[in-house]
């Protein structure tokens, strides 16, 4: 009887961390990005005529050791301007999730820049 609670407590407790793991953030590179303001803005007409808006930004962003490159990457909200973002990209340029971070979170070889 132990053994099948001692199970259950297991599975529970894995289920639960899966569910709260970003499988968009694990395994990918980072970079640093100050936003400067959206370059472009899309808008799309769903079925039910309410509209959606995605905010395109093209911007460098930098590696942890002040590589440049330059992304593009698009926000459901328009993002505060000045404000420092980790991206999250998988293959070279393809931005998966991103996050808002302080200033003092980003590397200083890039602040220096």
């Amino acid at each position: 009887m132990k053994k099948w609670i001692g199970i259950a407590i297991v599975s529970i407790v894995l289920m639960v961390g899966l569910t709260k793991v970003d499988w968009n953030r694990i395994g990918k590179d980072t970079l640093f990005v100050e936003i400067k303001g959206a370059t472009d803005m899309e808008e799309t007409t769903l079925e039910n005529g309410e509209v959606m808006k995605r905010y395109v930004y093209t911007q460098p962003a930098f590696t942890s050791e002040g590589k440049s490159k330059e992304v593009t990457f698009t926000a459901a909200k328009e993002l505060r301007e000045g404000a420092y973002l980790r991206l999250y990209v998988k293959d070279g340029d393809t931005v998966t999730s991103y996050e808002e971070v302080s200033r003092a979170d980003v590397p200083q070889s890039i602040t220096e820049k």
